[in-house]
C-alpha cells in the first residue's frame, strides 16, 4: 500500500486524505497549526491519522507521494527536505484529476477568478449541465471526486496549486489577465509568478480550448514565445475577433464557430466596470464551446449577482454608499475598483503588503480618490506614496477605527470603498472576515 501524506488540514487537505484513503493509500495528514473541530471530527471519523501544530519528519519524509495545502510556503524547511528526498509533491488539483473523467473547466488570472468562474458556474448550471464548483471556491475538488458524481467542474485555480501539477489538463483552460501579484512567494521575480500562471495549459492537447485576453500585453508576449496545442479563443474590449469574443462598447459579441453568435447590450450585463465585461465574455466563451444555448447564457450574464467581498454593495447611510471590496488583495484589483467608481470615493487601503507598486494608481487616485484610510499595522509605504496627492489621509489599525474615520469625511453622493490591495493577515484571519467585519462595522453607523 502506497503511503500518502498531505500537509495542511484545511479545506483541501481534508478533501484530499477522503480521496486518498477511498483509491486505498495509506494516508497521513500533518498541519503545522491547529487542525478546526469539524475537520478533526472527518478525520476521526473516517479513521484518518493525523497531527496538529508540528511536522514530523519521520511521518512524512517515508512518504511515496506528498499532496500540499497552496498555503504552505515553498521556502518552508519541511518543503526542503521532502525536495532533497525526491518525493513527488502534488497539489490537491493535480491529485484529484488523477481520479476523475469528468470535464474541467479551469480559470486562473491575477483578477477576476472567483468572480468569472462562479459566472461559468452559473452559465452551466442554468443550462441543466450536472456541474460542480471547486479549486480556490467551495468545496474541495478532491473531496467532491470522492463523494459526488459532477460530469463537468469549474475550477478556480491558484498560482499556487498550479505550482504543484504535473498531469493536469483541463478541457477548456482561461487566463483572465495577469499582473505582480504574491511576489514575495516567487523570489520578488515576476516571470516566476507568470510561468506558474501558464502551466495551466502546458498538458492541453488539440482537443482542448485555451482561452486568452487578447489585450494582455504579458499573455500576448508568452503567447509569442511559447507554444499550446489548445484551440485559441481571445477576448477582447479593444479589437473585433473572428472567433472568441469583442466588445464594441455597446454590445459584446460571441462566437466559436460560424453560426450562431451571440450579441447582448453591455447595459443589460449584471455586473458593472470594464474589468467585468471582460469577465462575462470569458464565461460566455466557455459556454458556446460546450454548446450551451445562447439564451441561457444571456440570461446568467444578465442575473449573476455579485461574489461576496468582490465590488459588493453593503449599505447607503445618509447618501453614503459603502461597498466591500477585501477580496482585492493586490493593486490591479484596486485599479478596476477604481476605475469602475463613478462618486468621489473614500478609499480604505493596507494590510500586508507583497511587494505592491502603487504607482499605477496613481491616475486614478488624483480623479477619483478624496481621502485615504489606511488599515493595517505598516502603513507607510502607501502615506509615502500618496500624501503629496490626497491630502486626507487617516491611519487605522481596526476595522472599526477605518469605518468610522471613512465615515467622517464622506458626505451624500460620496462611496466609501474598502479595497486594500494587500493581503489581510496583520489584523485579519484573511479576507472573508476582513469584508464581514466591515460589513458589521457599517451596519452599526
Amino acid at each position: 500500500m502506497k503511503r500518502l501524506v498531505i500537509l495542511g488540514g484545511g479545506e483541501s487537505g481534508i478533501g484530499a486524505a477522503i480521496l486518498g484513503k477511498k483509491q486505498n493509500f495509506d494516508v497521513f495528514l500533518s498541519d503545522k497549526g491547529i487542525i478546526k473541530k469539524e475537520y478533526k471530527d472527518i478525520l476521526l471519523d473516517k479513521k484518518i491519522l493525523f497531527e496538529e501544530q508540528q511536522h514530523t519528519d519521520e511521518k512524512i519524509l517515508n512518504a511515496d507521494w506528498i499532496i500540499k495545502s497552496p498555503g504552505i510556503p515553498k521556502k518552508a524547511p519541511i518543503i526542503k527536505k521532502i525536495q532533497e528526498k525526491g518525493i513527488t509533491i502534488s497539489s490537491e488539483i493535480e491529485f484529484a484529476s488523477r481520479y476523475t473523467s469528468s470535464i474541467l473547466i479551469a480559470i486562473t488570472g491575477s483578477n477576476g477568478k472567483t468572480t468569472t468562474t462562479s459566472l461559468t458556474y452559473e452559465i452551466f448550471k442554468k443550462a441543466g449541465f450536472n456541474v460542480g464548483l471547486a479549486g480556490n471556491i467551495g468545496k474541495s475538488f478532491a473531496w467532491q471526486v470522492a463523494e459526488e458524481n459532477y460530469e463537468y467542474y469549474i475550477l478556480e485555480i491558484s498560482s499556487f496549486q498550479l505550482d504543484n501539477i504535473q498531469n493536469f489538463k483541463p478541457h477548456i483552460a482561461m487566463v483572465l489577465n495577469l499582473s505582480p501579484d504574491h511576489l514575495d512567494q516567487y523570489d520578488y521575480n515576476y516571470q516566476n509568478y507568470i510561468n506558474s500562471k501558464f502551466k495551466i495549459t502546458k498538458n492541453q492537447d488539440e482537443k482542448d480550448y485555451f482561452i486568452y485576453n487578447l489585450d494582455d500585453e504579458i499573455t500576448q508576449k508568452w503567447l509569442q514565445n511559447n507554444h499550446t496545442k489548445a484551440h485559441l479563443l481571445p477576448f477582447s474590449l479593444k479589437e473585433k475577433v473572428e472567433k472568441g469574443a469583442y466588445s464594441d462598447q455597446k454590445n459584446i459579441y460571441i462566437t466559436t464557430n460560424t453560426e450562431d453568435a451571440l450579441k447582448m447590450k453591455i447595459e443589460d450585463l449584471a455586473l458593472i466596470g470594464k474589468h467585468n465585461v471582460a469577465n462575462s465574455m470569458a464565461a460566455g466563451i466557455a459556454g458556446k464551446i460546450s454548446k450551451i444555448k445562447n439564451e441561457f447564457i444571456k440570461q446568467s450574464l444578465a442575473d449573476f449577482e455579485a461574489v461576496e467581498h468582490r465590488l459588493e454593495f453593503v449599505l447607503k447611510i445618509n447618501g453614503i454608499n459603502f461597498i466591500n471590496d477585501s477580496k482585492a488583495t493586490n493593486v490591479n484589483s484596486v485599479y478596476y475598483a477604481l476605475e469602475s467608481m463613478k462618486s468621489p470615493v473614500i478609499w480604505i487601503v493596507g494590510g500586508t503588503d507583497k511587494g505592491n507598486d502603487y504607482s499605477e494608481l496613481i491616475p486614478f487616485v488624483k480623479q477619483k480618490v478624496k481621502a485615504i484610510v489606511c488599515l493595517g499595522l505598516d502603513n507607510e509605504k502607501i502615506i509615502n506614496t500618496f500624501q503629496d496627492i490626497i491630502p486626507n489621509i487617516a491611519e487605522t489599525h481596526s476595522m472599526k477605527d477605518a469605518v468610522n474615520a471613512s465615515y467622517l469625511y464622506g458626505k451624500k453622493g460620496d462611496t466609501v470603498l474598502l479595497s486594500p490591495a494587500c493581503a489581510s493577515f496583520d489584523l485579519f484571519k484573511n479576507y472573508e472576515d476582513r469584508g464581514i467585519q466591515f460589513k458589521e462595522e457599517v451596519r452599526k453607523l
